[in-house]
């Protein structure tokens, strides 16, 4: 996947999460859980979407790597 893909399947994922996310707002360090008030249920979520849409395995040790919109598409850009 290249960035814009990345970036499109993180807002198709919210969108399916949290309709009111705006991940517009949301700075490419800034915690995504803090600032979209995901709760771990969507975060879990959110990774589940990610590793579907994406066709990647994702580790739960892995996890922190996808706090921020930053991580997600490092990993997934070059995954």
């Amino acid at each position: 996947m290249n960035e814009s893909q990345v970036r499109q399947l993180i807002s198709d994922v919210l969108a399916g999460i949290a309709p009111e996310a705006d991940v517009s707002t949301v700075a490419e360090r800034e915690d995504l859980r803090e600032a979209l008030d995901l709760d771990s249920m969507d975060f879990l979520n959110f990774i589940t979407g990610l590793s579907q849409g994406s066709s990647t395995s994702i580790a739960e040790a892995d996890y922190p790597g996808y706090f921020t919109l930053e991580g997600i598409v490092q990993h997934l850009a070059r995954a």
